[in-house]
């Protein structure tokens, strides 16, 4: 008796317990519903993926879609695989956004970071360039400088051989005498006209200067005295080959204030300047 008396309170319970749960799930979800009215949402934040942030999964009821029984009592405390997947398949698809979002977002850092380092290699090689072609005019400027400062050296030597030019100084004079009406040169003046033209081998700068002196008078005077003077001269380019641009010659006759010594003569005179020992250098 005992027993029936368990058994039938026991599937009065069991009978009893879907409804109170129902009555529970519509009550709970009624509250909810009823401050949703009462205070609007306010706007969702955009997220880093464009979405909207994910929201929390509202419980539909005490079975969740399930319908109510006594199976379904007994085993709807354990999770099944479909209750976790339709929780956790939001989170992953969020998350596969999101992978993909920082693998192009570290694309486009890597790619900027590239351009940045071509850019300011670039940079670099040009400002190298600029520093070798401001080193290369510097150089050339004191090349140029270098130079200039050579030429106005070398300017000024020349300036000082052009201003020495018309300075000769006079070597000793040698005097050629010769008999009346003779234009023969005697043994003794070809040694004297020998040694004038050793003293000039190899010389630069300098002026032969021969004179003719006649006795008599007039135009026969200096005809006379411009025949030895020729012979004179003759001697020095063909035997000693002086240069005829070099010797300067004059028939002076029978000229005021020469000298009134007997006999006709030839007086050479030998003319040098600093330009010789230039032309050396």
């Amino acid at each position: 008796m005992k027993t029936r008396i368990f058994i039938t309170l026991l599937l009065s319970a069991v009978l009893a317990l879907p409804a109170f749960a129902q009555q529970t799930d519509s009550n709970s979800s009624a509250q909810p519903a009823a401050s949703a009215d009462q205070t609007a949402p306010p706007s969702q934040p955009v997220t880093a993926t464009g979405r909207e942030p994910l929201r929390a999964r509202t419980p539909r009821g005490f079975w969740d879609g399930d319908e109510p029984g006594l199976a379904w009592l007994v085993l709807h405390p354990f999770a099944s695989k479909d209750y976790v997947q339709r929780d956790l398949q939001p989170i992953r698809d969020r998350l596969t956004e999101l992978d993909e979002l920082t693998a192009a977002n570290s694309k486009m850092i890597k790619d900027f970071d590239s351009r940045a380092q071509d850019a300011i290699r670039l940079a670099s090689t040009k400002t190298n360039e600029a520093d070798q072609h401001a080193l290369d005019a510097a150089n050339k400027v004191q090349m140029a400088n270098q130079t200039t400062t050579a030429v106005d050296t070398r300017l000024s030597a020349v300036e000082t051989v052009v201003g020495n030019i018309d300075q000769y100084k006079s070597a000793p004079q040698t005097e050629i005498r010769f008999r009346p009406g003779q234009t023969v040169l005697s043994k003794q003046a070809k040694d004297a006209l020998d040694d004038i033209a050793t003293q000039l081998k190899n010389q630069h700068g300098y002026i032969i200067e021969v004179q003719g002196f006649s006795s008599g008078q007039g135009q026969a005077a200096i005809a006379n005295s411009r025949k030895m003077a020729d012979s004179v001269v003759r001697y020095l380019v063909l035997n000693q080959q002086i240069p005829a641009y070099r010797i300067y010659v004059i028939g002076m006759g029978n000229a005021p204030g020469a000298k009134r010594t007997s006999g006709t003569r030839v007086e050479i005179s030998l003319l040098k300047n600093d330009l010789g020992q230039t032309a050396t250098q």
